[in-house]
């Protein structure tokens, strides 16, 4: 950094106590700390872009670029906080600043939860978006770390992340699976056999049919009932599928399992 002063309005320059006249120079940035600055936001941009690709790849609402951009805006925030020195202000007479870049960090967390909060919705009885939400929380403290100059923190975060993301989605698919499945079927109102003979399905694929909405849908002509389903793999669901298509009375269906 180099020694600058601070002018106030008139062109007198001020010293400590807010009296006119000469004083220090304060310090500030030129181009010399550009490599000092530019590595933090470099290592953020590729800390975003390994978790980014992960759930970009997947197909998730934020992506590659979202999470690059929250990365770096983290780091670039913190990097700022970390240099009030060369900021360009002067404390009042008799008042003394203390610097606490920790301040900043609790604003970024807590305002990341606001674009978290945009990729999480619901569909009937269903959360998605929560794995993606939370890797856009977890890549805003690693851009916060490289921000502070932790990089060996950082980097291990980085690692352990998409580890997290990629490695162990693959181990779950070798693990014993119990999907849940919400499963919405629709059939005519003047058809009464046909809620036995869907509940006779569904059971035939579940020992155990969870309650759900029950509504009358296509102006009163046909009536829709939610099940909620344990225990079914992505062959069993195929199958319920047919089953309900030959289902005598059922004007349509709809099976969501629940996902990430």
């Amino acid at each position: 950094m180099r020694a600058t002063e601070r002018w106030f309005p008139g062109g007198a320059a001020a010293d400590g106590a807010g009296n006119r006249g000469s004083r220090p120079p304060l310090p500030d940035m030129d181009l010399s700390d550009l490599p000092d600055l530019a590595l933090p936001l470099l290592a953020a941009i590729v800390a975003g872009g390994l978790i980014g690709f992960e759930r970009e790849w997947r197909g998730r609402a934020a992506g590659f670029r979202t999470h690059i951009l929250v990365c770096l805006a983290s780091a670039l925030l913190m990097e700022a906080a970390v240099s009030q020195g060369a900021w360009r202000f002067f404390a009042l007479p008799g008042t003394e600043i203390v610097s606490d870049p920790t301040r900043m960090a609790h604003g970024v967390l807590t305002g990341i939860g606001f674009l978290c909060a945009g990729v999480i919705f619901r569909a009937g009885f269903s959360i998605h978006g929560l794995t993606t939400a939370a890797s856009l929380w977890i890549t805003a403290a690693i851009g916060l770390l490289f921000g502070a100059g932790l990089f060996s923190l950082a980097a291990t975060g980085t690692v352990l992340t998409v580890a997290v993301l990629a490695l162990l989605r693959l181990v779950s698919h070798h693990l014993p699976q119990q999907a849940r499945i919400e499963a919405e079927v629709v059939w005519r109102r003047d058809d009464p056999a046909a809620e036995d003979a869907v509940e006779a399905v569904l059971a035939g694929f579940s020992g155990s049919l969870g309650g759900g909405r029950h509504q009358l849908v296509e102006g009163g002509e046909a009536v829709s009932r939610v099940f909620r389903l344990r225990g079914l793999s992505e062959m069993h669901i195929k199958h319920l599928a047919a089953r309900l298509r030959a289902v005598e009375g059922v004007t349509g269906y709809r099976l969501d399992p629940r996902d990430d």
